[in-house]
């Protein structure tokens, strides 16, 4: 009797341990395979491209590498010099144009005030005619002047947004052209997070859901809601052919993997001490809608 209590007991305390391992394998099963989480995860920011829009020599350089800086700030100034004696020589083009301009006029009023007996009707089209091309000379003259000026305070290039200066190898001397882009500027207002979730999971996910995030080596949880969820990702399995057929890879058909869409976050306050750094890894799980999380994860 004492050993058939014994087996009795010993059945039911692996039936319970049988029970209990395939309850939790079944929560990690589904968990791993339907839960909204990924661990392919990425902080990402807009970079500026900071390009003068005028060339010249650097003469002074206001920043470091890695420095922070407000919308607004002088970057660095090129040489100002040639664009200062250009604006002088665009306000001396328009001083004289004035005076050519303000004569023109002053003719054509003595002409108008003469009868048609005085001066004939050709003479007075000849005067219209001369003021209004000193019109139009004077006007171009301060089209000129104002592009002379717009050049000169484009010497200074000043930060487009707020965020920080990235691998910066500028020095003073060096000639920049305009329109090529000299230095990076990671855009600090735009850093959010994609997570890269697998297609098989999207139904679980909708704009405004929380958002859990766990940076890698960083133990500290950031929070955020769904931004928006991408409308399309490249289809790598076709291209165009030869003669402009669709060209789709061959796959086996028992073999699917699921694709990998981008989901944008948005992040909320950021926890003191944590280091948003674009391109750094991160683990992404979506709550659901009563705000419990599937699990924890780090």
């Amino acid at each position: 009797m004492k050993n058939t209590v014994g087996f009795v007991r010993r059945f039911a305390v692996t039936a319970l341990m049988v029970v209990a391992a395939l309850a939790v394998a079944r929560y990690l099963w589904v968990y791993y395979m339907d839960a909204p989480w990924t661990r392919d995860g990425r902080v990402r920011a807009d970079v500026v491209t900071v390009a003068p829009d005028v060339s010249g020599f650097v003469t002074e350089i206001l920043v470091k590498d890695n420095q922070k800086v407000k919308r607004g700030d002088i970057i660095f100034r090129i040489d100002r010099a040639r664009f200062a004696l250009a604006l002088q020589q665009a306000e001396a083009v328009v001083a004289g144009r004035q005076a050519v301009l303000e004569q023109a006029d002053a003719d054509l009023k003595r002409y108008r005030e003469l009868t048609a007996n005085v001066v004939s009707q050709q003479k007075q089209e000849q005067v219209v005619a001369t003021q209004l091309q000193a019109k139009a000379s004077y006007d171009q003259g301060v089209v000129e002047q104002a592009i002379a000026q717009l050049n000169l305070d484009r010497s200074e290039v000043h930060a487009p947004v707020n965020g920080s200066i990235s691998n910066m190898d500028l020095r003073p001397g060096t000639y920049v052209s305009a329109g090529k882009g000299v230095l990076a500027l990671v855009d600090s207002d735009s850093l959010h997070v994609d997570g890269y979730f697998e297609e098989t999971k999207l139904s679980r996910i909708h704009v405004g859901d929380t958002v859990h995030i766990h940076l890698m080596g960083d133990s500290a949880r950031l929070t955020g809601r769904v931004e928006s969820i991408a409308a399309g990702i490249e289809d790598r399995d076709r291209a165009e052919g030869s003669n402009l057929l669709a060209n789709v890879t061959p796959t086996f058909s028992w073999v699917r993997l699921a694709q990998r869409v981008p989901v944008r976050i948005a992040l909320d306050t950021l926890p003191p001490g944590v280091l948003l750094v674009a391109g750094r890894t991160a683990t992404v799980e979506i709550l659901p809608k009563d705000g419990t999380p599937v699990a924890t994860t780090k």
